[in-house]
């Protein structure tokens, strides 16, 4: 019996798997389409009509992404569950746990209400506008703790999973089945299944013992730098992906507090913020251009002339590839590709969701993909305390979206932190892009560089001009588009 609370830290009435596709009606209330006409000033102060809208939509969407409703996740006892490239099969307590702390650890982002006022509108809340924002900062989140933290690393406090059930189920089912729930894990429960991962023999995405999984760490400088990370996409102005530097970033290519953000305009935002912060001089993050990383490019950008140091000549690179996988909806013979790119260690994530509705995927298990969602309200928490709380940036209920559901155009990431990781990763990922079934791969990697991308626009260049309309699939080039995202061509 599903119950419904308005304070727990959960997912929001349609946030779930089996939320209804909102009408264009809806979308239009709930701010998923454009901002009212109200909440988008040209110039100066907003005056008293616009302030009673703002605060009207505000109450309502806070009203609307405040309440809850709990639902338990599903999970197969008998087939592995990939999650940021680590497989998990989940027939003992030690590999129960291990998902635990690596999904918990991982950085949750979240509508949140009552920040300051962004510049130039009357909101003080993200609340039915800012999910794609929020994913992207958990994707860059996630790349910037696997720059900074151990490989190993895992949130000391990390809560106990919540509303989920580990249960038998037909392997590969594209819808649930009923199922035969197991007797809970217990000290004296022993499970004699052996199965495992069928790609455990690739060197990427395979199951390690269970003996091997990482603690959480206790380190006070671990904690505080995981601390200082968190504390980057707080919501206030001065921070350096706050929801406030995003929208004044989003104004150079047109968009404003309120509109609907598209991954690929969000991946180019991600890269102007990391441009600007002198704080990340050794980290780089690269775009892609018509579906195609270019060699050259990444090269260059993370090649440094300013030292002899081997150790030092090269910058960590964040590499985001905006595609299109399909055309109105989610083309079925590239989830095995998804599927093999999320079994990938370098890979970060992927920013994308059903349409306006933007989640950050994680991993899949069977035909569901793993996400966490931003559509929920949280009180603003101001980062600049010293000890200020963590535990609303951390999610102990995960949730699965069947893959038929996912919108065609989101944005991957990856990280390399050296250069031989980097030639590592363009194997790994062209290998995962091969597929039988398609003859046209998702994106793909060439030597040399782009016509247009040079190291000034990586640097902060702008984004502005006309937005081209470039889809990867090109068997999907003439057909009907299901959302109206932007592939920005620099």
């Amino acid at each position: 019996m599903n119950s419904v609370s308005p304070s727990a830290v959960q997912y929001i009435v349609g946030g779930g798997v089996h939320e209804d596709k909102p009408s264009a009606q809806s979308r239009r209330h709930n701010g998923h389409g454009s901002a009212p006409d109200g909440l988008r000033e040209s110039s100066g102060e907003p005056d008293e009509v616009d302030r009673l809208k703002a605060k009207f939509m505000s109450a309502w969407n806070n009203v609307k992404y405040g309440w809850t409703v709990k639902s338990k996740t599903s999970f197969n006892k008998t087939s592995p569950l990939i999650l940021l490239g680590q497989s998990y099969l989940f027939n003992s307590e030690d590999e129960v746990d291990g998902f635990r702390q690596a999904f918990v650890s991982c950085v949750w982002l979240t509508y949140r209400r009552e920040f300051p006022q962004l510049e130039g509108s009357s909101l003080t809340t993200d609340c039915g506008w800012g999910c794609m924002l929020r994913s992207g900062q958990m994707l860059l989140a996630q790349g910037l703790l696997q720059h900074l933290m151990p490989p190993d690393w895992r949130w000391a406090d990390c809560h106990p999973l919540t509303d989920v059930d580990f249960e038998v189920l037909k392997p590969r089912s594209p819808s649930r089945p009923a199922a035969m729930s197991l007797p809970s894990f217990s000290s004296s429960w022993t499970s004699p299944i052996s199965q495992r991962d069928p790609s455990s023999g690739s060197s990427e995405g395979h199951r390690r013992p269970p003996a091997q999984y990482p603690a959480a760490s206790h380190e006070p400088q671990l904690e505080a730098l995981h601390r200082k990370v968190v504390s980057w996409f707080g919501d206030h102005p001065s921070a350096p992906f706050s929801v406030h530097q995003l929208v004044e970033l989003g104004k150079e290519s047109g968009k404003r507090a309120g509109d609907w953000y598209g991954p690929s305009v969000v991946a180019h935002m991600l890269r102007k913020a990391v441009a600007r912060t002198a704080e990340f001089h050794n980290l780089a993050v690269y775009v892609a251009q018509d579906c195609t990383v270019y060699k050259g490019d990444v090269m260059r950008l993370c090649e440094s002339p300013l030292t002899q140091d081997l150790s030092e000549s090269w910058k960590s690179v964040i590499i985001l590839v905006p595609v299109r996988l399909g055309g109105e909806s989610l083309n079925p013979s590239y989830i095995e590709c998804v599927k093999n790119i999320l079994k990938l260690k370098c890979c970060i994530g992927i920013i994308g969701g059903k349409p306006k509705h933007s989640l950050f995927f994680i991993g899949f298990q069977d035909e569901q993909l793993l996400y966490l969602d931003p559509h929920y309200c949280q009180p603003v928490v101001d980062v600049t305390q010293g000890n200020f709380s963590l535990e609303s940036f951390h999610c102990n209920s995960p949730r699965k979206m069947n893959f038929s559901r996912m919108d065609p155009s989101c944005t991957i990431g990856f990280y390399a932190q050296t250069k031989r990781d980097f030639e590592s990763l363009c194997s790994a990922v062209s290998e995962a892009l091969s597929s039988p079934k398609e003859k046209y791969p998702i994106f793909t990697f060439v030597e040399g560089r782009g016509h247009n991308y040079g190291l000034e626009g990586q640097s902060g260049g702008s984004m502005d001009g006309p937005a081209n309309i470039f889809s990867c699939n090109r068997m999907s080039r003439n057909n009907k588009r299901g959302s109206t995202d932007e592939f920005v061509l620099l």
